[in-house]
């Protein structure tokens, strides 16, 4: 049996696609972004909180991290409406996939934490600063220095993750992949090309973390 490779077949179908990595992009970020405030609060949390609230955080924490995300956002989109809570596939993902976010980011911003030095800390408290002052001006910039690199690997593998999300029929790329492939019967054509989207909102979301990173912290790195 031989395959021949025609690519003026798909073709008109790349804009499509090109519409499917927008919304892959779009849930990546948004989850990041969630995931990013659930961590620094579970950061803070288990670095300063009382026993209860470390107690809390590790439980959540060791749920989402030992767990396939898949499983939980199948509870979330098949359980939680047994309970009166029915989200559509779009948030149902966008949740489980914040959350899970969140946890890893908490562990990630818990390192972050536990490397500041304790001096600057204590030049912080001498100007005066307030607990919250502190975490601003002193730990959130050294987090954002010291924990780019694993934020951006979460970040890129977070980006590659929202393939899941065509299982519950978002039309996200993989989704938008799928259609495409059952019209054209083409799956080399249509998944080369959906691959090399992926390298390229990859790209781009490591290029934009990088530059918003050298921005707003002045954090040294390199996406290649």
């Amino acid at each position: 049996m031989h395959y021949t490779i025609h690519f003026s077949q798909v073709l008109k179908y790349v804009p499509y696609l090109i519409g499917g990595a927008w919304l892959s992009f779009q849930i990546a970020f948004l989850a990041f972004c969630g995931g990013m405030v659930i961590g620094l609060a579970g950061a803070i949390a288990k670095t300063y909180g009382n026993r209860a609230l470390q107690v809390l955080v590790n439980a959540y924490v060791t749920f989402f991290t030992n767990t396939p995300q898949l499983v939980q956002i199948y509870f979330i989109f098949f359980g939680l409406p047994q309970f009166g809570i029915v989200l559509s596939s779009y948030e149902a993902v966008l949740v489980g996939m914040t959350l899970n976010a969140g946890a890893y980011a908490t562990e990630i911003q818990r390192a972050g934490f536990v490397s500041v030095r304790r001096s600057e800390l204590e030049a912080a408290e001498t100007l005066g600063m307030s607990f919250l002052q502190s975490v601003r001006y002193v730990i959130i910039p050294h987090l954002c220095k010291t924990l780019y690199p694993p934020f951006s690997n979460l970040y890129i593998i977070m980006t590659l993750g929202t393939s899941m999300a065509a299982i519950f029929g978002v039309e996200e790329l993989t989704g938008r992949a799928f259609n495409v492939d059952a019209i054209t019967f083409r799956p080399v054509e249509i998944f080369s090309i959906t691959a090399g989207l992926y390298i390229l909102i990859t790209i781009a979301a490591s290029f934009i973390l990088l530059y918003l990173g050298r921005w707003l912290f002045r954090v040294k790195g390199k996406v290649f």
